[in-house]
C-alpha cells in the first residue's frame, strides 16, 4: 500500500472519530469529571504519558478533570527500602506513625508531584494537593467492625467531610487538581484514606458529571470472567451478597455506587491498561469498562 493510499483510508477514519466525539464534548463541556488514577496505568511508562495527555485534552475542550490518585505499590517499595515490613488486616495497610510519615512522603510528595509534572509536561497546568490543603478532606480513624482481637489499623481514616472550595478556585483559575488521599482529623493528625473512596466523595460533592475509576481489569467481571457492561444498585447488592464481587473490587464498586446515589449521573470502572482509556470511555459510543447506575 502506498503512502497516498494509506492516507486516503486513514483520514476518513480520523474524521469519523472526531464527529463521534463531538456530542460527548458538548455534553461534558463545563462539567467536572473525577478520575481515580491507580494500578497498572501508574506503573507503565507509556500509559503514564497517555494518561497525562488525556487529562490535558479534557481541559483543552472545556471539561474540568479532577485527578485522585493512589500509590500503594510505591509506599510498599519505600517501606521495604527502609527495612519496614508492610502489614495488612482485611486488605488494609496497618499505618502506624512511622508508616504514616512514609505515606505522606510518597503520596503527597513523590507520586503526586510526578503526576503533576507529567501533566504539565504535556501542556497542562496541574497543581498537587492533599486533603490537608485548604481543608479539602476532613477525616477520622476508620471504624471497622470484625477486626481480629487487639488489631489496630493505626492512622487509616475515613472521610467525614469534603470542602471542595480549593478545587473550585483552581478550576476557575484554569488549573487541574491532582489530589493525594490524605485527610486530617479534628485532632490535627493525618490519615491514610482509600483513594477510591476519596474519588467517590469528591465526585459527589462537586456534582461531577462522571466518575471514572481506572483498574487492572476490563471492568467488573461475572463468575465466568466476562465483562459486565452495566450494573445498577440491585445488581450490585446481589453480587456482593453471593461473592461475585470480592477483594479489591469491593471498595471500587461501593464508592461508584455511593457516588451515583449521591447524584453523580454515571460512574465507570474502566480498564486502565488500555491506552487512552479515558478518551475511549468519554468520547466513544462503546466506551471501555462497566457503567454503574443508581437504578
Amino acid at each position: 500500500m502506498t503512502t497516498m493510499e494509506h492516507t486516503s483510508q486513514t483520514l476518513p477514519n480520523i474524521a469519523h472519530v472526531l464527529i463521534e466525539a463531538m456530542p460527548y464534548i458538548q455534553r461534558f463541556r463545563g462539567r467536572s469529571v473525577v478520575i481515580k488514577y491507580g494500578g497498572h496505568a501508574m506503573s507503565d511508562q507509556g500509559l503514564r504519558r497517555d494518561f497525562a495527555r488525556d487529562v490535558v485534552l479534557l481541559k483543552l475542550v472545556g471539561i474540568q478533570p479532577v485527578v485522585v490518585h493512589g500509590g500503594g505499590p510505591q509506599i510498599a517499595t519505600l517501606l521495604q527500602r527502609l527495612g519496614k515490613e508492610s502489614e495488612f488486616v482485611h486488605g488494609l495497610r496497618v499505618t502506624d506513625s512511622d508508616t504514616m510519615d512514609v505515606v505522606e512522603m510518597v503520596l503527597g510528595g513523590l507520586v503526586n508531584k510526578d503526576i503533576v509534572n507529567r501533566i504539565n509536561a504535556e501542556g497542562g497546568n496541574a497543581i498537587g494537593l492533599t486533603g490537608k490543603d485548604g481543608g479539602l478532606i476532613k477525616a477520622r480513624k476508620l471504624a471497622l467492625g470484625g477486626l481480629p482481637e487487639n488489631a489496630d489499623l493505626g492512622y487509616v481514616g475515613e472521610v467525614t467531610e469534603v470542602n471542595p472550595r480549593i478545587v473550585s478556585v483552581l478550576e476557575d483559575a484554569d488549573f487541574i487538581s491532582v489530589i493525594a488521599p490524605i485527610g486530617v482529623g479534628a485532632d490535627g493528625m493525618s490519615y491514610n484514606i482509600n483513594a477510591d473512596v476519596v474519588a467517590g466523595e469528591i465526585a459527589a460533592i462537586l456534582g461531577a458529571n462522571k466518575l471514572l475509576i481506572l483498574t487492572n481489569t476490563p471492568g467488573v467481571l461475572d463468575r465466568n470472567q466476562q465483562l459486565i457492561s452495566s450494573l445498577n444498585a440491585p445488581d450490585i447488592e446481589h453480587m456482593l451478597a453471593d461473592g461475585s464481587i470480592s477483594g479489591g473490587m469491593i471498595p471500587k464498586i461501593q464508592c461508584a455506587l455511593r457516588a451515583v446515589q449521591a447524584g453523580v449521573p454515571r460512574a465507570h470502572i474502566i480498564d486502565g491498561r488500555v491506552a487512552h482509556a479515558i478518551l475511549l470511555e468519554l468520547f466513544t459510543d462503546q466506551g471501555v469498562g462497566t457503567l454503574i447506575k443508581a437504578s
